[in-house]
């Protein structure tokens, strides 16, 4: 239940980045395309596929991605604004979150 209170509070938060970030107009093209894939997941998947998939392990390539957004603060706060909304929304229709 904590993490869930968490989880929203994330979510709010890269929200309200994502509208400051839109008007500075930075991007990264591999962001791009790494977050619309992830979006894609999102929307195209099933609750049921997410919560398989989530206990899968990671491939090397997403394991890479991960590092690169722990590394860098401002290409991870580019890719949270481009995922943020999705993901919630999705999450929301699963369930996971109230």
């Amino acid at each position: 239940m904590i993490r869930r209170t968490w989880l929203l509070a994330i979510v709010a938060i890269v929200a309200c980045w994502a509208v400051a970030r839109a008007q500075r107009g930075q991007q990264h093209p591999m962001i791009d395309k790494i977050a619309n894939k992830v979006v894609q997941k999102y929307e195209h998947s099933s609750c049921e596929q997410l919560m398989k998939q989530k206990s899968e392990p990671k491939t090397p390539q997403e394991e890479e991605a991960v590092q690169l957004l722990r590394n860098n603060p401002p290409i991870r706060t580019e890719f949270l604004n481009k995922v943020a909304a999705p993901i919630a929304n999705k999450m929301f229709e699963c369930g996971v979150i109230p």
